[in-house]
């Protein structure tokens, strides 16, 4: 199961390790940024599933970046970290898009009851569980369905398996090893010619400019 991609914007290196670490070690995937065109670079460049963000950082600070990324349709869930304490500062981060602000210093724990009920919530409110995939394809990403003209296609559990992997990293390249671990378990042989395979009839379904071929490193998925 790919794990939740946070991207976390602290410009205090020693906070920042400190709760990227213990977000980790909690089974995360964390990226870290110490500036605000930093975060928005990274925002940009992938798809996460939360946000947390310090205020006062250098360049666009944390209110700026989150409503510039709003306005973008970025609809990521998003937590205010900082040591503003005014009320002035509370509304101007809810009226920014922010979903739950935490003030310096907090307990680890706290911040990871916040993550996950946020994230749980989020979850559970999402209007639509189906992903846009292509013409009339589309993806039941609670019953794990993929779907053409809205009738279930059947896929091979690797195949599945494979097209949840690129649907996670969309527009990211994901290499042979990140794929050969997702498909095969530790007493399994990876195999490359299967996975050609699994690639090939994942494009006769999705399309052929959907899966794009990286030469000597793996594939990206085109949204």
């Amino acid at each position: 199961m790919p794990k939740n991609r946070v991207l976390l914007l602290e410009d205090d290196t020693n906070l920042s390790e400190t709760v990227a670490e213990f977000l980790e070690d909690e089974g995360f995937e964390v990226d870290t940024a110490y500036t605000g065109e930093e975060a928005e670079e990274r925002l940009y460049e992938k798809r996460y599933d939360l946000l947390l963000l310090d205020v006062n950082v250098p360049g666009v600070n944390g209110f700026e970046l989150l409503k510039s990324a709003r306005k973008d349709g970025v609809d990521t869930p998003a937590i205010f970290i900082t040591s503003l304490d005014s009320i002035e500062s509370l509304e101007k981060g809810y009226e920014s898009g922010a979903d739950d602000y935490i003030r310096k210093p907090f307990a680890l724990k706290e911040l990871l009851l916040r993550i996950e009920s946020l994230l749980k919530r989020n979850f559970l409110h999402k209007p639509n569980p189906r992903i846009e995939i292509g013409e009339d394809i589309t993806f039941d990403s609670v019953g794990n369905t993929l779907y053409k003209n809205d009738e279930p296609i059947s896929l091979q559990p690797k195949e599945l398996a494979l097209l949840k992997l690129f649907l996670s990293k969309a527009g990211e390249v994901v290499g042979h090893e990140t794929i050969y671990d997702h498909l095969w378990s530790y007493d399994e042989t990876p195999s490359e010619s299967s996975l050609r395979t699994y690639i090939k009839n994942l494009r006769k379904i999705i399309g052929k400019d959907k899966i794009v071929s990286i030469k000597r490193y793996g594939y990206k998925y085109q949204p």
